[in-house]
């Protein structure tokens, strides 16, 4: 999926089939300009595309619409191929394309979620490969109530750190942070904060995470809370 990226470079126009059909566009306006210097009259030809473009402006208002927005989208630079997002609506993926009707975004099931430029410049979307890509992120744990809050925290920091050393996708140089947040019915609450390079490295990391800290609390002897409920029952008297 990172492959996407080679379109977009700092500096240069994304590689986009709005591009290209903008240019095509170019193209003919050159070839006309070409045929005027040759002597070859294009009056005829430019008054025909003046009729039949003011018709077909009229009837293609919605696509015209989703063009301009396509290529404010890309002059803001905000949104380029390859870059992970999340839209309005919740779905998140990779942006495939741009085209000049619509964006098209590749889901990590491998889906194709299609959505219209205009639709698309208006809507708040969040890019997870803007301002850089790496980014930190959180992953709740509990312990029992009357735990040792100090070896807690030694322990998990521990595994964060060893985490963030070992792992793919993680940023080998960030330090850990572990954040007790407050108490559950029966248990301790707290954060550990990781960092990945990327937005879908996260996954693995807190797959490790989980996996190494359980290991880590059951071996020191901390424990991990289960919900406990107690039920009462009330006897009515007989009569």
């Amino acid at each position: 999926m990172r492959a996407l990226r080679a379109g977009a470079s700092d500096g240069a126009l994304p590689s986009v089939s709005l591009i290209a059909n903008v240019a095509a566009g170019i193209y003919v306006l050159g070839a006309l300009v070409v045929l005027e210097r040759l002597g070859i009259s294009v009056t005829p030809i430019i008054t025909a595309l003046g009729v039949g473009g003011l018709a077909v402006a009229l009837a293609l208002q919605d696509t015209l619409s989703n063009l301009f927005a396509g290529i404010r989208i890309l002059a803001a630079g905000k949104l380029r191929p390859g870059d992970f997002v999340r839209l309005e609506s919740g779905q998140e993926g990779h942006v495939q394309d741009i085209t000049w009707a619509q964006t098209t975004i590749l889901q990590q099931p491998n889906n194709l979620v299609i959505e219209p430029n205009v639709k698309l410049a208006t809507a708040i979307t969040v890019n997870y490969d803007l301002p850089s890509p790496d980014q930190a992120f959180t992953v709740p744990v509990s312990v029992a109530r009357g735990s040792d809050l100090a070896r807690v925290e030694r322990v998990a920091l521990e595994v964060a750190r060893e985490v963030q050393r070992e792992v793919e996708g993680a940023v080998s140089d960030f330090e850990p942070l572990i954040r007790f947040q407050g108490y559950g019915p029966s248990s301790v609450d707290f954060l550990a904060i990781l960092r990945s390079a990327r937005y879908d490295a996260r996954f693995l990391l807190i797959h490790e995470f989980v996996r190494r800290i359980d290991a880590s609390l059951r071996a020191e002897g901390i424990e991990i809370p289960f919900p406990v409920r107690t039920v009462r029952i009330r006897r009515e008297p007989v009569s």
